[in-house]
């Protein structure tokens, strides 16, 4: 489905506004993937709620003054916010599929707080507010297969969107893909402190660090080799770019730091949801 070519008539909930949801919000409004009109944003803040009302869509304090039908609710919370928050949700739960953002909540938790099985979980990244995310989808049983299509059309108004058959690898795309940025913004902090040591000016450094990290992943995206063969490619023999991958390849270093990362991350996405699963 293309959304640059597909726009849903569906009355959208979107429930929480912060930095994810208002990615999602600009993504799908920007795109015209859904009509502005038919969007509706609860968000206690009052500055991230004028900041919705911005795009032209429907904005409420709460959820008392939403309508009567809802065809799609995407809950962008925080883990730590749905047990209170999402027993108010339902009264939708015969006609409404739900989608949830938030890391390491089940469906079976979902599915308890909603008093609904048509469940969706995604897992976006922030990239998807310039249309380069990465969105993976697990959904419920009882989740149609139009239903499920309607949501997949969301998120690719933000960019790549992957289904998996087993709720438990969502955890581990969050460890990927959903902290990935994070990841790589640390990356550019950390080139451009090295560069500013090695005598470049800051306005320089962080030009420099940016525009590599860009130009490397826009060529590992658009070429056929796979990244290590782009790599060698770029490794002479004896060469500067050798000799700094002499260190971060030393004793895997940058390899197994990555595996702990991700694991950290990993684990901590099963911790999030522990805590609603033993209530």
């Amino acid at each position: 489905m293309n959304p640059a070519s597909t726009t849903l008539s569906h009355t959208l909930v979107l429930v929480g506004c912060g930095n994810m949801g208002y990615a999602l919000l600009r993504g799908w409004v920007n795109s015209s993937t859904v009509h502005s009109r038919n969007v509706h944003v609860i968000e206690p803040v009052a500055a991230l709620r004028e900041r919705a009302a911005l795009l032209g869509v429907n904005t409420h304090e709460s959820c008392e003054t939403l309508p009567a039908k809802a065809d799609l609710i995407v809950i962008a919370l925080k883990p730590q916010a749905l047990q209170s928050e999402l027993p108010s949700y339902r009264r939708f739960s015969r006609g409404t599929v739900f989608v949830s953002i938030a890391a390491g909540v089940s469906v079976g938790t979902l599915k308890s707080l909603l008093d609904s099985a048509r469940i969706v979980r995604a897992m976006p990244n922030t990239p998807t507010a310039i249309g380069k995310g990465s969105t993976i989808v697990f959904s419920g049983s009882a989740v149609g297969q139009t239903d499920l299509e309607n949501v997949k059309c969301l998120f690719e108004a933000g960019g790549a969107v992957h289904q998996v058959a087993h709720e438990s690898l969502i955890d581990a795309a969050t460890a990927i893909s959903g902290s990935g940025p994070a990841y790589i913004f640390y990356l550019i902090e950390c080139l451009t402190d090295a560069a500013r040591e090695l005598g470049l000016s800051a306005e320089i450094a962080g030009k420099l660090a940016k525009e590599t990290v860009h130009g490397a992943a826009a060529l590992a995206f658009d070429s056929p080799e796979d990244p290590a063969e782009l790599r060698r490619q770029v490794t002479s023999p004896n060469g500067t770019t050798a000799a700094g991958l002499s260190v971060l390849a030393a004793e895997n270093a940058l390899s197994s730091l990555i595996l702990r990362t991700t694991k950290a991350a990993f684990d901590r996405s099963l911790e999030l949801g522990v805590p609603m699963q033993g209530r």
